[in-house]
């Protein structure tokens, strides 16, 4: 196990598959690499802030709840 990298992931993963212009998706592949991160990381961040913005709350991964 690697410490620090596993120990923040979370442990399930689900696909998200979503339309976007071919040069929008180039430019943001362009800046993600400047950053050092891949388009997945900084999607799930833009996710999880939107997730703490609406609810108000911090993300804390948790039982997925139904309904």
């Amino acid at each position: 196990m690697i410490f620090g990298i596993l120990a923040t992931m979370e442990e399930r993963t689900a696909r998200l598959t979503i339309l976007v212009d071919p040069r929008k998706k180039a430019l943001f592949e362009k800046l993600c690499a400047e950053e050092d991160q891949t388009p997945s990381q900084v999607v799930r961040r833009l996710i999880r802030d939107y997730i703490e913005k609406r609810t108000g709350k911090p993300w804390a991964p948790g039982p997925l709840k139904k309904g």
